[in-house]
């Protein structure tokens, strides 16, 4: 049986995908503004290794018991 942090993990998993989603289109105009003619595929895949790279600072981070 699923715990109840499963559960809610489950009913919110698809805004949390919207969510990230815009975060990358926030980033991707920012690069937009920043560097003329961008690559956005270049940029986007830049972004989310980045978005990665920050998740594992934060999973590391609570896995030694601090807060996120």
């Amino acid at each position: 049986m699923a715990g109840i942090e499963q559960l809610e993990m489950d009913a919110h998993r698809a805004q949390l995908v919207v969510d990230v989603r815009v975060l990358v289109e926030k980033y991707r105009a920012i690069f937009g503004w920043d560097v003329p003619d961008v690559d956005e595929s270049l940029s986007d895949r830049l972004i989310l290794k980045a978005l990665r790279q920050a998740l594992d600072d934060i999973d590391a981070g609570s896995a030694a018991g601090r807060p996120a």
